[in-house]
């Protein structure tokens, strides 16, 4: 019975195993994914580079004294805000104060030497036509032979002694006027000088440095204080000698401050190209860029400058798939199944990105790919690669 039993089970097996040579079981089959590619091809993008820099105010006052005097007060901080014509620091005024009081009374006394002087002249003129009255009759006496000669010498003498006083009374009365001005113009001065004791903003801003403390001594040139306008930032870029040939003022650049996001450029503009430093054999490059009032001024940042255009292989930035730190993209092979590949890039230009390593021309990668989409599937092609004939 056992061998009866081993006999039947090795038949058994034995037909199962031609039944399965001679009908194969089907593959399980799946529908194709339709999908919509682009081909890698080689597209005109620009030579860019980049260099660092740091960010600056555009507009940069720095609050000296005009005159020496003690620091009083200083009315602000590092960081604070400031209006233009606000106050900022304020000086002992006593010396101006004294100037000023002593010129207001230069100029009174010189107006009263002017009413003297102008008295002195009123009484001259009075002797003149005097002497010339005088002088008028004695000379027609003479004529009339009732008057000596002596008495005609004595009259034409005093007659040009008065016209003498007149015109030194007239040369006073100018000299007096003269006098007039110069202490009326040191009256003005000392006013002025006295509003420089009370240092205030040139402009609207932040008070982005503080040099000085009460108590100390103010003197002319010394920065006390730095504003810095609100706003209006420039990026100053150390460029090497020889990359600038290419860049020009007027050309744009687009800048990132560091702190920001990290697709957070802006565009700028080159203002300046300044000379060569002979020690580091580098260009200072002025980029002027629009108002932010997140920035700081001595952040650093990274500014990027388009040099000429040139053919670079290049991929649709819609075929991205990121992975954590890598990029892959999937490339649909001859037999319509879609791979995924890793790739490298470079910079982006008009959606477009440089592809480094991992594609060559003409191959097709797969436009926003499904999150279904999976390596090695199956795919069928709905949209025409990107420059293919009709």
């Amino acid at each position: 019975m056992t061998r009866a039993w081993l006999v039947t089970l090795t038949l058994s097996l034995g037909a199962a195993a031609c039944g399965s040579s001679s009908d194969p079981a089907p593959a399980p089959s799946a529908d194709a994914l339709e999908v919509a590619v682009d081909r890698v091809e080689p597209t005109p993008m620009s030579a860019s580079f980049e260099a660092g820099g740091v960010l600056v105010s555009r507009h940069t006052a720095e609050i000296s004294s005009r005159v020496m005097a003690p620091i009083v007060r200083v009315l602000v901080r590092p960081g604070e805000r400031v209006r233009r014509g606000l106050p900022l620091v304020e000086l002992d005024a006593a010396e101006v104060s004294a100037q000023a009081a002593r010129a207001r009374a230069g100029l009174e006394g010189a107006r009263a030497n002017a009413r003297v002087v102008a008295s002195d002249r009123e009484a001259a003129e009075a002797g003149v036509a005097l002497a010339r009255a005088t002088h008028t009759r004695i000379a027609g006496l003479h004529a009339a032979r009732s008057a000596t000669t002596q008495e005609l010498d004595q009259a034409t003498a005093a007659l040009r002694q008065a016209e003498a006083r007149l015109a030194m009374t007239a040369a006073q009365a100018e000299a007096t006027s003269q006098s007039i001005e110069a202490a009326d113009a040191a009256s003005r001065a000392a006013a002025i000088a006295q509003t420089w004791s009370v240092l205030t903003s040139p402009l609207d801003g932040t008070v982005a440095a503080r040099h000085a403390d009460p108590g100390s001594m103010a003197t002319p040139g010394q920065p006390l204080l730095v504003v810095e306008a609100s706003g209006a930032w420039q990026m100053d870029v150390r460029v090497d000698a020889s990359r600038v040939a290419g860049l020009a003022v007027g050309q744009t650049a687009n800048v990132r401050v560091d702190g920001s996001a990290a697709d957070a450029w802006v565009s700028g503009r080159i203002s300046e190209i300044a000379r060569v430093d002979p020690s580091s054999h580098s260009f200072l490059v002025t980029v002027d860029l629009d108002p932010n009032t997140a920035w700081r001024s001595g952040l650093f940042g990274r500014a990027r400058f388009a040099g000429p255009a040139e053919e670079r292989l290049t991929v649709a930035a819609e075929a991205m798939v990121t992975r954590g730190q890598l990029t892959f993209v999937y490339v649909v092979g001859a037999d319509d199944h879609a791979r995924l590949r890793s790739v490298s890039l470079g910079d982006t230009a008009s959606g477009r990105i440089e592809v480094l390593a991992g594609l060559a021309p003409g191959d097709r990668v797969v436009l926003r790919p499904a999150q279904s989409l999976l390596d090695g599937a199956k795919v069928r092609v709905t949209a025409a690669p990107r420059g293919a004939q009709s």
